[in-house]
């Protein structure tokens, strides 16, 4: 059993029977009063958030045990995402719900991290930086050429961002998935 001070982000933790990740703690020492902590958890099943309090010194549960293999994104149908596993080539799907905003970046034969409760997969990890080709934006205008002016841009995934004028249509850029931003082209 866990207690209050082994509260740190990403702790994975058992609640009632579910894993939950802590996405965010505050450890508080009131000057009256016993100290506390407040912690926002995340459902890694289901994707809801809660917050809870704890007491310090507080039991707070069993760490969850979540495992990580190593999978490669074959294809989609609707909304079922496969993936195969890189060892045992056993194929596994899953729903645009447990994707999440994965999806986005998702291209054929990429490598991602695939979680997993017990039996069941119940979301992915991709890497921090892909590189994604641009099908549709507007041309650059000559004279346009404001400091840090954008335009949207629709990747090959679907996915839409913002931009800076100069990049066009057809070219390549690398993209943060953790904020969906973009972060530069790619050098040829």
């Amino acid at each position: 059993m866990l207690d209050t001070t082994a509260i740190r982000k990403n702790l994975k933790i058992l609640i009632d029977g579910d894993p939950w990740i802590v996405v965010d703690f505050q450890f508080v020492k009131p000057g009256k009063g016993q100290a506390f902590t407040r912690t926002k958890l995340k459902n890694m099943i289901t994707g809801n958030s809660m917050d809870k309090t704890y007491k310090s010194g507080e039991k707070i549960g069993e760490e969850a045990s979540v495992d990580e293999m190593e999978m490669q994104f074959l294809y989609n149908q609707g909304d079922i995402y496969t993936f195969m596993d890189n060892n045992t080539y056993e194929q596994y799907e899953l729903t645009e719900e447990q994707v999440g905003e994965a999806k986005n970046f998702l291209v054929d034969n990429m490598t991602v991290e695939a979680l997993f409760f017990g039996i069941k997969p119940i979301g992915l990890e991709v890497p921090n930086f892909v590189n994604l080709e641009i099908t549709e934006t507007d041309p650059a205008v000559k004279g346009d050429t404001v400091t840090g002016a954008t335009k949207p841009a629709t990747l090959s995934t679907g996915h839409v961002l913002n931009i800076p004028l100069f990049v066009n249509e057809g070219e390549w850029i690398v993209v943060d998935t953790r904020t969906g931003d973009y972060v530069e082209r790619v050098k040829k």
